[in-house]
Parts: structure tokens; C-alpha cells; sequence
């Protein structure tokens, strides 16, 4: 369920001065207009995703979720889940978490649950998805981070990091326009420029 979030400017129903705790956050009365997260403190308040990036992040979970069960990956395909990282809480667009602890979970996933964040690149996300939460998410631990940037540029590409072993630095690439094979968590294959498609 996505966090709920408070308004960002002044005039907002929680104005408070000071660092925000992980209990404040949760506490928040639900905001279907912005994603709330938490990290060292602050909160990153951000619009909801606009239809173009819902339309992109449906067909991504729709492909994520054949590909792991035609590989039997024991997984859960999620969207805009509350994950807890050791510097606050962040909503990926989507993840994919171990399928136990993600039937056991309620409000939130702990990072140790999740295999990969994608994040789905949106203008008032760009600063964010590019620079902080590629960092917080190494941190946390999670193996695997992918970034998928739609246009205005050309065309979709997307750049995937992987956590270099006992380390809070990750490895970050980005792939070749065109077609695409993954191999982890589970082997997929897609062309993010069909993802766009209308």
C-alpha cells in the first residue's frame, strides 16, 4: 500500500520543524496526490506517477511477473511498496521482493526482503532517481537497482547497478538501446522501448 504523504509546501497539515522518524511517517493521514519518503530525516515528497509512467510501470510488472514464474523464482512482483533502508523509508516504483516475506508483510518491506528496486524515472523524480536513491538503496543492501529513464530523450534506456559484494558502493551501467536479457534475479527479456508504446 503506498505511504501516505503530507503536502510539501507551506500551508501543509503537518508543518513541524526537526528530523521526521520512521513512526511519524507511517502515522501520516493517507494523500492520494504525493509519495512520501523518509531518508537521514528528511522527507522527499514527490506527485504521484502521471499515466504515461503508470501505463510504462504496468506493462513492466505485467512482463516481470511471467518471466518469474516461467523461471520459478520463488518472488513477488510489488508496486509502490514501503521499503525500509537503514537512513529512512523509500517507494520504489516496483520491486521485486522474496515471495514469503512478502506475503507475511503489512505496511511495510524491510530491504533485506527485496532482490531489486526499479525505478521508473519521472521529471519530478529525475534529481532523486539519479542521484540519492541509487546510493541509499546500495546501503540498504539490495543487490540490484535498475533505472528506467522514458523519454523526452530519444529513446527509453535503462541502467542497472549491482551492489558490489560487502560494500556500501554499487556498479551502475547502462545497458544498449534495443532489446534486453537480463540474467538476476531471474532471466527476463524485453525492449524497454515497447514498453511506451501506446
Amino acid at each position: 500500500m503506498p505511504l501516505p504523504s503530507p503536502r510539501p509546501h507551506t500551508g501543509s497539515p503537518h508543518p513541524r520543524t526537526g528530523r521526521w522518524t520512521l513512526r511519524d511517517v507511517l502515522a501520516l493521514p493517507e494523500d492520494t496526490t504525493h509519495r512520501t519518503e523518509l531518508a537521514r530525516g528528511r522527507l522527499l515528497t514527490s506527485p504521484r506517477p502521471g499515466l504515461a509512467h503508470q501505463r510504462v510501470s504496468h506493462r513492466l510488472h505485467t512482463l516481470l511477473e511471467r518471466s518469474a514464474r516461467e523461471s520459478g523464482a520463488d518472488v513477488e512482483i510489488l508496486a509502490a511498496v514501503n521499503v525500509i533502508v537503514p537512513d529512512g523509508l523509500l517507494i520504489p516504483d516496483l520491486v521485486i521482493a522474496d515471495a514469503p516475506a512478502a506475503h507475511n508483510a503489512d505496511l511495510t518491506l524491510h530491504a533485506h526482503d527485496i532482490l531489486t528496486v526499479i525505478e521508473i524515472v519521472s521529471p519530478s523524480t529525475h534529481h532523486a532517481d539519479h542521484t540519492r536513491k541509487p546510493t541509499l538503496y546500495a546501503t540498504a543492501a539490495i543487490p540490484h537497482y535498475w533505472r528506467l529513464d522514458l523519454p523526452p530523450i530519444p529513446r527509453p534506456h535503462l541502467t542497472i547497478g549491482h551492489r558490489r559484494a560487502r560494500t556500501d558502493e554499487d556498479h551502475r551501467h547502462a545497458l544498449p538501446t534495443g532489446h534486453i536479457r537480463l540474467n538476476e534475479p531471474f532471466p527476463v527479456d524485453f525492449d524497454p522501448e515497447a514498453l511506451v508504446l501506446r
